[in-house]
């Protein structure tokens, strides 16, 4: 068999005879459990193999307009689903099923979470064995049935349910995109793309206030809420087919691009010291990265991250109702909000892009908004009508952080296997801060919910400490491997089995 020498050697144009070459391409064809399915493509590639810089921001490009407005279109769907549910409570939602006792309301909110729990393992499982773009086509067709159903529901414990299986089929949309993004693009690129699919979920509350609005005056047989669940389970339905028709998957299988973009699309990857694809499950690297204190530190960040989002995505048009507005102008004044989220996660992403090293900071400047804002929710008056619509406005900078975070997990973890459940591991914790998040707005505490803002607080400034440590770990790791002599190289970048932490070429982005 072929070494990985000879492989880097023809990923960076050094001659080759035939004989070798058609050795290689046997090796590969056999040995794809070893090694990522990369290898594919790059030996069975004969032509110049080397490029220029705009040839590869050319195919940068090509990429971006391919794949992209499938993962923010498909984002935007679900945080629109997710959002319904605070704006669905201004037109007759809490009342129709009894939501108004107690925690029903904040429980059927946080119900969703545990379902994404419980699908989002299965779902990476089923992404990583088979083609990707018809596993994300099933979970978005069943999603969007699913969200239809709720308009069928009558009392809480039905919607609780109903709730809960959403959850699970939604759960493998945010770990998948985190895959599709690492196959396609190079540590430095990941960011940005990543700020621009998680965007969505600020920019979609510029228009959904409208659509739900406009829905919610509806004159039927069915109360006004009823129609806007079926209208997105509708459109969620048509955009899965979208998916499986157009979607291209990775630069292994994708459709549409010529052998010299797949060649180039592939090699440039090597970079990242991490592979492409690989479709076989190794249980090795789940234990590795169970024992990796770098995944629990990114999953204690996602946790306490997302404890403000209960506030954000269930409660924000009620926080804005109880100031005095009416329900109409609650539902614009979400509006501003999404702007100026959509903006900071789509700024920060950029940002990390452009400046080395500012990763791990800008996950804590960015949830060092999100503290200000429930500082401010929780000490001021209601009297403070503008200064608390700002704070609601920066309430979820956090996002740009989640976005940042994201790429760091991608960025950070080699072999597949230990890629793909690490994602999907992180989310889990995106899942339980989720969960935990409406829990603590209490009712009886209405309009000050005393205890939520005391809640997030705390967890913001415990995310921002995790932050800082996280970065600490990774730079003295890398200064370890620095000076043991072996310098950052990429001779092992398409080995599944050399993981990041048994790869001694590998370094860490900070």
């Amino acid at each position: 068999m072929a070494s990985l020498r000879e492989i880097e050697d023809l990923t960076i144009g050094k001659d080759t005879n035939p004989d070798q070459l058609e050795e290689l391409k046997k090796s590969i064809t056999v040995d794809t459990i070893h090694n990522d399915e990369a290898l594919k493509v790059l030996s069975a590639y004969t032509g110049d193999q080397t490029w220029t810089a705009e040839e590869e921001k050319k195919l940068t490009k090509k990429i971006d307009r391919r794949l992209l407005s499938i993962l923010c279109v498909t984002y935007g769907l679900q945080y629109y689903d997710k959002a319904m549910l605070s704006q669905a409570a201004l037109f007759g939602l809490r009342t129709d099923l009894a939501l108004t006792v107690g925690l029903r309301y904040s429980l059927s909110a946080a119900i969703f979470y545990p379902g994404f729990i419980v699908g989002s393992y299965p779902a990476i499982l089923l992404a990583q064995r088979y083609p990707i773009e018809k596993v994300i086509f099933t979970i978005v067709l069943l999603w969007g049935l699913c969200l239809m159903t709720t308009a069928a529901c009558t009392n809480h414990q039905g919607l609780y349910v109903q709730r809960f299986f959403l959850g699970a089929l939604e759960a493998g949309v945010s770990p998948g995109w985190m895959l599709v993004v690492g196959s396609w693009y190079k540590k430095q690129e990941q960011a940005f793309r990543m700020g621009i699919w998680y965007s969505m979920t600020g920019y979609v509350s510029i228009v959904s206030p409208l659509i739900n609005y406009g829905l919610g005056h509806i004159s039927g047989s069915l109360s006004p809420w009823r129609y806007m669940y079926i209208v997105a389970g509708a459109v969620t339905v048509l955009w899965a087919f979208v998916i499986l028709f157009f979607m291209p998957p990775d630069p292994i299988r994708a459709k549409g691009f010529t052998d010299r973009e797949r060649y180039i699309a592939v090699a440039r990857m090597r970079v990242n010291n991490s592979g492409v694809r690989n479709t076989h499950f190794k249980m090795e690297q789940v234990w590795e990265l169970l024992d990796d204190g770098k995944f629990w530190l990114t999953f204690g960040m996602a946790l306490t991250m997302l404890v403000a989002n209960g506030p954000v995505s269930t409660f924000t048009p009620i926080i804005i109702n109880d100031l005095g507005f009416s329900g109409l102008n609650s539902l614009l004044l979400v509006m501003p909000a999404g702007f100026v989220i959509g903006t900071i996660e789509l700024s920060a992403p950029f940002i990390a892009m452009r400046i080395k090293g500012m990763r791990a900071y800008l996950v804590a400047i960015t949830v060092s908004g999100t503290l200000l804002a429930s500082l401010l929710l929780w000490q001021l008056p209601q009297s403070a009508t503008g200064a608390k619509l700002f704070a609601v406005y920066i309430l979820a900078s956090y996002g740009g952080g989640y976005a940042v975070l994201m790429s760091m997990v991608i960025a950070n973890t080699a072999g597949y296997t230990k890629r793909s459940v690490g994602s999907s591991g992180m989310f889990v914790g995106y899942c339980l801060g989720n969960f935990m998040g409406p829990l603590v707005f209490l009712q009886s505490e209405k309009p000050l919910y005393t205890t939520g803002w005391i809640v997030t607080v705390a967890t913001s400034a415990a995310c921002i400490v995790l932050a800082l440590i996280y970065r600490w770990v990774c730079a003295r790791e890398n200064k370890k491997r620095d000076a043991s002599g072996v310098m950052e190289g990429y001779e092992h970048a398409f080995e599944d089995d050399s993981t990041d932490m048994k790869n001694p070429q590998f370094r860490y982005t900070l």
